[in-house]
């Protein structure tokens, strides 16, 4: 039965059921498979985009490093004259302008002191002792040049040398170079011997006094004061005298940095006389005028890059080409932010220029910027004062007493003014002494052996070492500067950092010791006295008065006083911001501080808020790269789904094969079944 039904299946079912699985599967994977395809590419052509939004933005925040530092705008050129009188060193960003005549009438030296010679350079001296170095200035015998009177320079601490049996000439040089002081120490060959040569800082009154403690030995060879001069002084302290349009100067040292403010010099020699040495200074606006057209073609750039990147550009057949950021929101609002803050008013401007059309610069319709070269010229011309302020930012304070700076999270504060008041001044620990009891009309001598004026001080929390008296005191104001630059002096109080100011109160006849440093850290007490001290009213039973924070509000919220520095509360507005108080600030009631960054500073701070680690891209990234982390697992996914469903179609196609072989075999069994019923008839 040839054209029966299951013999028209053929010889099984002749499908090649692998190959036809595989497209079946190919079919089923291709529209998931394009989706997944399209959205990556879409993914990685926004992160790409991204890091070139990235790098266009760090590019043009480049451009605005020099229009953020303030001495751009206070440039300055020197107009210096060819002389080995005068060396011109530098000329400081806001130095003084003017036409300057110098003439140089004296330079400074340092006094020099030889001690005397000794066989050995290394060998032990077999001396022993205190040995106290004081500064100050000699006045000189006018007939025979000898000093004779030691006036003391309280601003210089003294120094006090700690000398043992086992040292020699190079140690002592070391010890003393070691302190830091100013004073150099060598040791100078002569002929056969040595010498311990100490040459003071320069000026007349940075001259030494050396003494010899009590109990030394053999340290009054060292010696150099009103009664003993064992030392040879061998060049006398001088300071430099000058003449700037015919004004007289003086001054210790020939580095001169103070007297022309913002330009230094070094005096090299004393001019002729009647010598003189023309000096100018002008403002130098050239690089201003630069660096601002540099930020306007920097900013064009960037303008350009960013709309490429979220719009469409052509290809070279005019054909559309979508931008790698296109349609997305997250970069075209940090664009339209920063287009928004080059063409807004300055945040927290304080009169003056707000805005960069004060200085000609304007938006154009496509987003770019351009010069009007009239408006440039007359902002340079008329006002090129009020560019800093435009650009590098301004900080100011109503209040005389208080200084505005920026701290280390000033990218956090908000621009604008803010209402100040100082509820509790600053003040610094103090102890006072009783009321002297030696009488000056003869001289306090604690040069004496059997004298002692000794005691102990606690600056701050630190204790000093042991502080002993050794001069012969004319007056109570000599003593006072003899008791300040001893403690200031000290080893210890010089290792921590403190210092105190020393204070002679005529009504009271009290000394008044003074912390240098504001705040409740701040407190002076005495922690031994001998009895002799009693007589300058110093002895550990006196109590001292501590420091006190600064307290204020700004904006009415309590702010935070460390010492004399009050900080806004945390996460306020100008938080961020430090206020430096000195005394004086509660007296002028309630005040304002301003803050602005200028518009270099204001885009560099929303740039970084864009590109920093936690900025706007940096998300928008990590949100990216998870969707493409995503799209890896979905894809993951499909290859399961897949190897399911080609698993299914194999079983279907396999159980149907196994039908059509099981009819086959049935088919044949059923062939010429008719021939062999009986009863049939045959055809004929």
């Amino acid at each position: 039965m040839a054209d029966n039904i299951i013999s028209s299946l053929g010889a099984g079912s002749g499908i090649d059921i692998k190959n036809l699985v595989t497209q079946l599967t190919a079919v089923e994977r291709a529209p998931k498979e394009a989706r997944l395809n399209t959205r990556q590419e879409q993914l990685q052509a926004q992160i790409s985009g991204y890091g070139q939004l990235r790098s266009a933005f760090d590019t043009f925040k480049g451009s605005l490093t020099a229009l953020s530092n303030g001495d751009l705008f206070n440039a300055r050129s020197a107009t210096v004259p060819n002389s080995d009188v005068i060396t011109a060193n530098k000329v400081e960003p806001g130095a003084q302008t003017g036409a300057y005549k110098i003439e140089v009438q004296e330079v400074a030296s340092a006094q020099s002191l030889a001690m005397a010679s000794n066989a050995e350079r290394n060998g032990a001296l077999n001396k022993s002792g205190a040995l106290t170095i004081r500064f100050g200035e000699w006045t000189y015998d006018g007939g025979t040049g000898a000093p004779t009177d030691f006036a003391l320079n309280s601003d210089r601490n003294a120094l006090t040398i700690d000398i043992k049996a086992g040292d020699s000439l190079t140690s002592i040089a070391d010890k003393i170079n070691a302190t830091n002081a100013g004073v150099q120490a060598a040791v100078i060959k002569v002929d056969d011997r040595f010498q311990l040569m100490l040459t003071a800082p320069s000026g007349k009154s940075n001259a030494m006094e050396i003494t010899a403690g009590p109990g030394s030995v053999g340290l009054d060879d060292f010696a150099f004061n009103a009664a003993t001069q064992n030392a040879t002084e061998t060049q006398q302290g001088q300071d430099a005298q000058l003449k700037v349009n015919g004004l007289t100067v003086t001054r210790q040292t020939n580095e001169i940095d103070d007297v022309i403010a913002g330009f230094s010099f070094t005096l090299n020699k004393k001019g002729t006389a009647g010598e003189s040495l023309n000096f100018s200074i002008t403002a130098d606006k050239t690089a201003a005028d630069q660096a601002i057209r540099n930020f306007v073609a920097a900013y064009n750039t960037l303008q350009k890059t960013t709309q490429e990147l979220v719009g469409f550009t052509r290809d070279k057949d005019d054909n559309p080409v979508r931008g790698g950021l296109a349609g997305d929101s997250t970069a075209r609002n940090m664009i339209n932010r920063l287009r928004e803050q080059i063409g807004g008013i300055l945040p927290g401007a304080q009169g003056g220029f707000t805005a960069l059309t004060n200085v000609g610069i304007r938006t154009e319709r496509d987003g770019s910027l351009t010069i009007n070269e009239t408006d440039f010229k007359n902002a340079f011309n008329d006002n090129f004062n009020l560019l800093e302020g435009l650009f590098a930012g301004k900080m100011s304070s109503t209040n005389s007493a208080v200084e505005v700076k920026a701290g280390t999270f000033a990218s956090r504060a908000a621009a604008g003014t803010y209402d100040v008041e100082i509820t509790q001044d600053p003040t610094r620990g103090r102890i006072t002494g009783n009321a002297l009891t030696h009488d000056f009309s003869a001289p306090l001598d604690a040069s004496d052996p059997a004298a002692d004026y000794s005691f102990r001080i606690n600056v701050d929390g630190t204790n000093s070492g042991l502080i002993r008296l050794t001069g012969t005191y004319a007056s109570a104001d000599e003593l006072r500067a003899d008791l300040q630059a001893r403690i200031n002096g000290d080893s210890s109080l010089k290792a921590a950092g403190v210092a105190v100011d020393v204070e002679y109160d005529t009504d009271t006849n009290q000394f008044n010791f003074v912390s240098r440093e504001y705040g409740s850290v701040s407190k002076v007490s005495f922690t031994t006295a001998s009895a002799q001290m009693a007589e300058l009213g110093i002895e550990t039973a006196l109590t001292g008065t501590q420091g006190l924070d600064v307290k204020g509000t700004i904006n009415g919220v309590e702010g935070f006083g460390a010492g004399n520095v009050l900080l806004p509360a945390v996460d306020s507005p100008a938080y961020g911001l430090n206020l430096t108080v000195g005394a004086g600030a509660t007296a002028q009631g309630k005040f304002q501080i301003s803050f602005s960054r200028g518009v270099a500073g204001e885009l560099a701070n929303m740039i970084d808020n864009f590109i920093g680690s936690t900025g706007s891209i940096k998300t928008r990234e990590s949100s990216i790269q998870k969707q493409l982390d995503g799209i890896k697992e979905e894809r993951s996914a499909l290859d399961r789904r897949m190897e399911g469903f080609q698993a299914r179609l194999m079983t279907q196609f396999m159980a149907m094969e196994n039908i059509v072989n099981s009819l086959k075999d049935t088919g044949k069994q059923l062939d010429g079944i008719n021939d062999r019923l009986p009863f049939t008839a045959s055809s004929r």
